[in-house]
């Protein structure tokens, strides 16, 4: 065997400067993570010049149900292990729901499970989870008070509003599309979403949650709704970007996704 042959059969391709990699964990019927994140992350690389990579590991789960939700939690770790064989730069656990099933501050324990995975596979990275991002971007910003839109039955929605507000930060309200299969999910019509914001109850609101799903498309919304209503609009995917430019080390530059990613808005806490 030649030494090249070695070294490609025992390390991944060497870093190159000016670029990152990005370990991303998705249910293994999620169809939008791994589209609307590369395309922030190209809006990135457009204003500042420096690359993205992404590389995926998936853990089964195809109903939306508490059952198969708390299923794909335990396979975080060998997917946390899988990932990091390519020597990411930070790892996103993406699956919001999932972990939020498993009750208050659950996004805590879930980082650490997959940090730890990483290290003991000789490949540390910054984690961060859907969840956890939301949770800490919200409070960084200083927003006592939202309104939401989700995909899913209501119980789980209600799940996810009692995990919200068990963060110190109250939901008006929280409509829910009732889609349960994932895959129908992610064919839901952004272009949707600006009527259905329009509808919440937000007096007093402090910002709207667009989309509290990895899952349900959102990016070509997200704009539009933060220009119309005058509030700002954070998804689950805007959040999760952000966290991931922290944990790097860059500084938000993105076109078109909301005052949380265009470098305008400076948050005090948030991060991983």
């Amino acid at each position: 065997m030649s030494t090249l042959e070695a070294a490609c059969e025992t390390s991944p391709e060497p870093k190159r400067a000016g670029s990152s990699r990005v370990g991303l964990i998705v249910p293994s019927s999620n169809t939008t993570m791994e589209t609307e994140l590369p395309e922030l992350f190209r809006r990135q690389s457009e204003a500042t010049g420096h690359k993205y990579t992404f590389h995926s590991a998936r853990a089964g789960m195809k109903k939306v149900t508490k059952e198969e939700l708390l299923a794909m939690v335990g396979k975080a770790a060998g997917c946390a292990e899988a990932v990091s064989d390519a020597d990411v730069d930070v790892i996103a656990y993406a699956c919001l729901v999932a972990v939020m099933a498993q009750g208050p501050n659950a996004h805590v324990g879930s980082e650490q499970v997959i940090a730890d995975a990483a290290a003991g596979n000789g490949h540390p990275a910054p984690v961060t989870s859907s969840a956890g991002a939301l949770v800490r971007t919200l409070q960084a910003m200083g927003a006592r008070k939202v309104a939401m839109i989700t995909p899913y039955m209501k119980p789980l929605t209600q799940m996810v509003v009692e995990y919200i507000e068990g963060a110190g930060i109250t939901v008006i309200e929280a409509t829910s599309l009732e889609v349960a299969d994932n895959l129908a999910v992610g064919c839901l019509d952004p272009q949707n979403l600006p009527e259905i914001a329009r509808n919440l109850k937000r007096d007093g609101a402090d910002a709207i949650v667009l989309s509290a799903c990895v899952q349900m498309p959102s990016l070509p919304a997200v704009q539009a709704v933060e220009d119309e209503l005058g509030l700002p609009v954070v998804t689950a995917a805007t959040a999760t970007t952000y966290e991931i430019l922290k944990a790097l080390g860059h500084t938000p530059n993105i076109a078109g996704a909301g005052s949380l990613l265009s470098g305008a808005r400076t948050l005090s806490g948030s991060g991983v």
